[in-house]
């Protein structure tokens, strides 16, 4: 039977009290196993090392998630034999049947959702929407993918040659190192590894050491969903040992990347470098940092761009790639929207995100502290208008901060910060705010606030990022509707959740028959 046709999950209403009851319900049932171990899953074999490393709640840093099994070379090589060994045979199952894995696996989630956001909450620190949102993106993700796969197996067109019979088919490109990052623990695994298994390849899923508890859920899934062993294999441990081991390895044939800047580069670098024994040329595909701008115009919505800074910058502690870091504001409407911006951010409450507060921790104790020496640097290149300490407390809480008369071309401006910073720059008139909004190295998302048609149509054509929005904030894609992907040091433009994203793990093969 058909599957209907694509919609996006919705979102839980937690101003609805028995979806408040139900979460509260699953986190505290999620507290009773916290501390346990869990093993690595190479084959379809559980594999307890005496290495372990935890999973901390950042919210509450004495107490531990879960206790991981951690990989070493020897088992990233097994772990890697194992896929290949695999793909051979599950690059023969049907489009149809390696889809139906997918649909079965977002049934699951679904029947699986607070428990899923509850696990969320307790390893990352997303507030209830936050947290629900990725789960709902993890479920997008499979069921387009699933679908697309589905349009990709269908006879392909081509111009027809006399005398000849055509044929243009897709096929996978073998095993897959797949390494997703913390911040969208959930949707963004499960976007990268289910991409890459329903078009035909073996995957080794290596976990960001933050969030391990996230990817061992997703690998019992789609064991549940009849996934067979040895296609998605799952190898917690650390990116100097596995990584590059799996990464160097001559038998990968492709890595999918989320991460950090120097991450990516490291991990194209490696994988650019031919091994004894390697066949191919690797394939990359990444997604890393971005240095995002929100343009308020001077015939601007002042309401409702404060609205969108503030969401942009400082949902789920401004830990996105897509958050905005930088306010571009023209000097005509500079003064009122620092006034507003002050304002709307001092509501802001923070604190555990059990208890849904707006902002909750940082990830970890290393990015505190690197976010905290930001705003040391920041205090020398702006005005600091609020915020700027730690929140003492049991977890790693930085309050929302915001810095104005910033330099464009200050560190603030220009570097990665990952954290609830915001640099509040002043534009002379819109062409000067695209210009700055253009002076970095990056080129992921921005959005541009302004009543004037023209001057959107300006910045459609000069405004260089990979997902640009107008009078809205530059967070939260959507699957289907905002393909995911920048430009420059933003990575590959592989424009996740998209009609071209699936052909990242395929290779095109043409077949022609002379015919009387």
């Amino acid at each position: 039977m058909a599957r209907p046709k694509f919609t996006n999950e919705t979102y839980l209403d937690f101003n609805d009290k028995k979806n408040v009851n139900r979460l509260q319900k699953a986190i505290a049932e999620v507290e009773k196993n916290f501390g346990k171990e869990y093993p690595l899953i190479i084959n379809g074999e559980r594999i307890f090392t005496e290495s372990k490393f935890p999973s901390i709640n950042p919210s509450f840093k004495d107490q531990v998630v879960g206790y991981f099994s951690k990989a070493n070379r020897e088992l990233a090589e097994k772990a890697v034999l194992a896929a290949y060994e695999t793909f051979d045979k599950w690059k023969r199952v049907p489009a149809e049947k390696r889809a139906k894995v997918l649909f079965r696996a977002a049934d699951i989630i679904r029947r699986r959702r607070f428990e899923i956001n509850a696990w969320m909450i307790s390893e990352v620190g997303k507030n209830w929407l936050e947290a629900d949102a990725d789960t709902c993106e993890a479920i997008d993700f499979l069921e387009f993918y699933g679908r697309e796969m589905l349009r990709y197996a269908k006879k392909q067109p081509l111009t027809k040659v006399k005398g000849e019979i055509n044929e243009l088919v897709y096929l996978p490109l073998g095993v897959g190192v797949v390494i997703p990052p913390w911040n969208f623990p959930f949707a963004i695994l499960v976007g990268m590894t289910s991409a890459s298994i329903v078009t035909g390849n073996t995957v080794v899923l290596k976990p960001s050491s933050d969030s391990p508890m996230m990817g061992y859920l997703f690998a019992e899934i789609m064991e549940k969903a009849g996934l067979p062993k040895g296609v998605l294999n799952f190898v917690p441990g650390s990116g100097g040992e596995v990584g590059d081991t799996l990464v160097a390895h001559p038998k990968t044939r492709f890595v999918a990347f989320t991460g950090s800047k120097d991450v990516g580069l490291h991990i194209n670098e490696l994988a650019a470098k031919h091994q004894p024994g390697q066949i191919w040329i690797k394939r990359v595909i990444a997604e890393m940092g971005g240095k995002d701008s929100i343009i308020v115009d001077s015939e601007a919505d002042l309401k409702a761009a404060v609205e969108g800074v503030v969401v942009s910058a400082y949902g789920f502690q401004g830990q996105k790639c897509s958050a905005c870091s930088r306010a571009i504001v023209d000097e005509k409407v500079y003064d009122k929207f620092v006034e507003m911006l002050k304002e709307r951010v001092e509501q802001i409450k923070v604190g555990p995100a059990k208890e849904n507060y707006f902002m909750g921790p940082v990830i970890n104790e290393r990015a505190q502290l690197s976010i905290l020496s930001y705003i040391e640097i920041g205090k020398n290149e702006g005005k600091l208008l609020c915020g700027g300490n730690k929140i003492d407390g049991e977890g790693f809480y930085i309050e929302p901060t915001v810095f104005i008369d910033v330099d464009p071309m200050a560190r603030i401006s220009q570097e990665e910060i990952f954290g609830p910073v915001l640099a509040v720059i002043k534009a002379k008139d819109f062409d000067e705010a695209l210009a700055i909004a253009n002076n970095t190295e990056y080129g992921l998302t921005g959005a541009v606030y302004t009543k004037n048609k023209k001057k959107i149509q300006k910045a459609k054509e000069e405004f260089f990022v990979g997902n640009l929005y107008f009078n809205r904030k530059c967070t939260g894609a959507l699957v289907g509707g905002h393909p995911f992907g920048g430009f420059n040091m933003s990575g590959t433009d592989s424009k996740a959740g998209g009609r071209d994203y699936l052909l990242l793990f395929l290779q095109a093969k043409v077949m022609s028959e002379k015919i009387n």
